[in-house]
């Protein structure tokens, strides 16, 4: 009894110092908890790389998002839609259906719709302007259409004059001064619009014009009527742009450019007084003889 008591005692004795349980249930939890935890670390770790996987990738390859340009790397969209590219190669796998189209779309006029003929007499347009340009003798000048055509001498001569006072022509860059004078009055160069069969005689003196052709005379300049209508099955640009090509290469001998000039390279703008209607032979169609820049487009003379 007396051994029994004793190690009743230590064990109670033992039990009070450490309470039943209390240094156990740490040790039986710690396991789980860590296994808690690094779990949840885990977790945490997969879900960041993921994000910084996607945060760091091509935003432009996520739905939603759309690649941008620069605005100073961006090509200006152009003033009138431009054809594709199809149709623009339908279109010059034959020159006279390029020249019809040329025609009904920028004048609504077909080359049948053009006289060949006319009576030969004309009317002056009965308007006047104020001189345009700087540099150089100051030129009247005065327009006049054949009769019987369907186009007014007013309008002709309304838009000679805005050709002539075009930022990129002669006018602008010191090669000459311009005023329209109504047909009426004193005039130093008379431009004549005119139908191609009348053309060619007025123009026999210098070469034969073809039915096709402008011509720049002794007292002015003589306009294809067919050319002013219909623009160039060569020109790459619609009739009025053409018509600018028109007045500014024959007002360009006048003032002095008595030569034609050959396309100075492949690529390159065609100068005004390059005979564009015969081919450009690798340039570019142009109808103005200076840059936007103000440079002169020029190529060598050809006799």
């Amino acid at each position: 009894m007396g051994k029994r008591a004793a190690r009743n005692g230590a064990r109670r004795g033992r039990d009070h110092t450490r309470p039943r349980g209390r240094g156990r249930r740490p040790a039986r939890r710690h396991p789980r908890a860590l296994l808690l935890v690094g779990g949840l670390l885990g977790l945490s770790l997969i879900c960041g790389a993921a994000f910084a996987e996607w945060h760091d990738g091509d935003d432009t390859q996520q739905p939603g998002y759309a690649a941008e340009t620069p605005l100073g790397d961006r090509e200006p969209l152009p003033a009138d839609p431009s054809p594709s590219k199809s149709s623009k190669d339908e279109k010059q796998k034959d020159g006279k259906q390029k020249d019809e189209k040329k025609g009904k779309g920028g004048s609504g006029r077909a080359p049948g719709d053009v006289p060949a003929s006319g009576p030969g007499t004309f009317t002056p347009a009965g308007a006047s302007g104020a001189p345009v340009g700087t540099g150089g003798p100051l030129r009247r000048y005065k327009v006049l259409v054949e009769d019987g055509v369907d186009v007014s001498p007013r309008q002709a001569a309304t838009e000679i004059e805005a050709i002539l006072a075009h930022p990129r022509s002669w006018a602008a860059h010191g090669r000459g001064r311009f005023q329209l004078v109504s047909g009426d009055d004193r005039a130093d160069v008379t431009i004549k619009i005119a139908t191609p069969a009348t053309t060619d005689k007025l123009c026999a003196v210098n070469g034969d014009t073809h039915g096709e052709l402008n011509c720049e005379v002794q007292d002015g300049v003589v306009v294809n009527l067919k050319r002013w209508v219909l623009g160039s099955p060569q020109y790459d640009g619609p009739p009025a742009e053409y018509r600018h090509l028109i007045i500014n290469h024959e007002i360009g001998h006048m003032i002095g450019f008595h030569q034609h000039m050959a396309c100075p390279g492949p690529g390159k703008p065609a100068p005004v007084m390059q005979q564009q209607i015969k081919g450009l032979d690798g340039c570019k169609s142009n109808a103005w003889p200076y840059t936007k820049g103000g440079a002169f487009v020029e190529g060598p003379s050809v006799p």
